[in-house]
């Protein structure tokens, strides 16, 4: 099975939820604004599955997606983008670029998620990205990122999630406390006992809430608010997110942090 396994497909399956995103970022958006997002930036897109997403609300939507890695772009190509209705199709722009040089027209709205920008480990280096992010909204434009933190998000450890047909195991395999560096893996386990593992690698810094609160404003941001997921009747999280600018000590959480220009 493992054999036979698309990684891409396994990947969006155990870790996104499009549909739930565009809808938190549109609803944000016009929130926060007073009115509706059109022109969208998603950077670190690989498969583009948001930026997708993003283009089915409408005729007046437009997306673009970046990312450095032209095998992943190409595959969203053809399992995503090929997939729409062709006057949706011209409405996705992806560029194979890094986000730390990239040029792109001015949007309403720019997300990275999935903690893809904690590759920046160095300070400087992430204050010149959040830098070019403020440079890439327009007036009232905003920056959607996601994060993850508690107890746990410090120990090496993994964490086994049954999916249909496969499990999901996300791995911590190595903590730096003086650094907070973080490898991580993702492994995919089948029931005939095949397995895929590594199908893929992060070596990232864990940025804590209020390091990422600082540097925002420091790259010029206006107001910077935590999203915070609240809690079904078990405990457990809900997948609604609200402002909160205290959180709460669980062992594990993610939150989103929006920043205003």
């Amino acid at each position: 099975m493992a054999d036979k396994a698309d990684i891409h497909e396994l990947y969006e399956e155990s870790v996104q939820n499009v549909e739930n995103e565009v809808e938190f970022l549109q609803a944000t958006f016009e929130t926060v604004t007073g009115r509706t997002a059109h022109l969208f930036r998603e950077d670190f897109c690989g498969t583009a599955s948001l930026a997708c997403e993003w283009v089915g609300q409408g005729r007046e939507f437009q997306a673009i997606g970046v990312d450095i890695d032209p095998s992943v772009l190409e595959w969203g190509r053809q399992n995503r983008v090929s997939r729409l209705a062709l006057e949706d199709q011209a409405r996705v722009s992806l560029i194979e670029s890094d986000v730390l040089t990239v040029d792109t027209p001015k949007v309403d709205l720019l997300a990275a998620f999935n903690f893809s920008y904690w590759i920046f480990e160095e300070r400087a280096q992430m204050l010149d990205y959040l830098r070019r992010c403020h440079e890439s909204l327009r007036k009232d434009g905003l920056l959607f990122l996601d994060m993850f933190g508690g107890p746990e998000s410090f120990e090496e450890t993994k964490e086994k999630t049954k999916y249909d047909g496969f499990s999901y195991i996300w791995h911590q395999a190595r903590f730096h406390p003086v650094t907070n560096h973080m490898q991580c893996y993702i492994h995919f386990k089948f029931p005939d006992g095949s397995k895929l593992k590594r199908a893929f690698s992060y070596a990232w810094r864990l940025w804590t809430a209020p390091e990422l609160r600082d540097l925002l404003l420091e790259a010029g941001f206006s107001n910077v608010t935590v999203y915070w997921e609240g809690e079904d009747e078990d405990g457990e999280g809900n997948g609604e997110f609200t402002p909160d600018d205290k959180g709460e000590a669980d062992l594990a959480w993610i939150a989103y942090i929006v920043s205003e220009k």
